[in-house]
């Protein structure tokens, strides 16, 4: 079998939570003479994953179970405290919508950066402006200045951008669940393209039928660790199976 696209072994990574809250100026200035006192928070635990060329990987899991946190990693927004990651192919990331916008910009101008930043050619981006306004539905927004756009019209933009600048492989975050039903039934059409064309999709997703759908199998997280790595079905049902027993139990994660 051929090298993993991409490639992650033992992955921990913890972040440094400030335990002690600051609120007065007296509290600042005697806070100058101490030392602070930190928390650490271990967010993944010897998490591996390996997606292959032209597979769909989802990764599900309850919030705080470290998702978002992995995505970064791959995608190098994030260093892992320790274990490795490789990645054998130019990545298109789009984790948090609006990164990248210029508010004092129009739509227009906003495509030609972020779609550049994401590796379009200039000619690409130019030639793509219209295709990419029309898949938002922003046809009619082209020259508004972002600043004015809703985090709905951001997103639809983002995504579209993202879409048409995929070549290798595509790291999503809960692509279907933005935008109205055209909008999604756009992207879902735009994902079957894209996979037909051999590209590799990472997809994260609290919702079980997006995952059962679009993917070839998936990952499970729970405390930071992967308790299961299986078919997109399977992980979906046991996610189910997860999130129930919290919601009885009190324990909204």
């Amino acid at each position: 079998m051929a090298e993993p696209v991409i490639e992650a072994r033992d992955i921990f990574k913890s972040f440094r939570i400030p335990s002690v809250r600051r609120e007065t100026l007296r509290e600042h200035v005697l806070g100058c003479f101490r030392p602070p006192r930190v928390q650490t928070l271990t967010v993944l635990r010897e998490v591996g994953l390996e997606v292959h060329r032209g597979e769909t990987v989802g990764i599900m899991g309850r919030n705080g179970s470290g998702k978002s946190t992995l995505l970064k990693i791959i995608c190098g927004i994030y260093e892992a405290d320790s274990g490795s990651v490789v990645v054998r192919a130019p990545v298109i990331p789009i984790l948090e919508l609006g990164v990248g916008w210029n508010p004092e910009l129009n739509a227009v101008d906003n495509v030609m950066i972020l779609g550049t930043i994401l590796g379009m050619t200039l000619g690409e981006a130019r030639a793509s402006i219209e295709e990419i306004l029309v898949f938002a539905g922003l046809e009619k927004f082209a020259n508004l200045d972002v600043k004015y756009f809703s985090s709905g019209m951001a997103a639809r933009l983002a995504y579209s951008v993202a879409f048409k600048a995929v070549r290798d492989v595509l790291v999503l975050d809960e692509i279907f669940a933005v935008g109205d039903a055209g909008f999604k039934a756009r992207c879902e059409e735009r994902y079957r393209s894209v996979s037909a064309a051999g590209c590799t999709v990472v997809l994260v997703s609290h919702d079980p039928k997006t995952i059962s759908t679009f993917c070839d199998r998936a990952l499970l997280l729970e405390g930071g660790r992967v308790v299961m790595n299986d078919t997109a079905d399977s992980v979906a049902k046991a996610y189910l199976s997860i999130s129930s027993r919290a919601a009885e139990d009190g324990a909204f994660g």
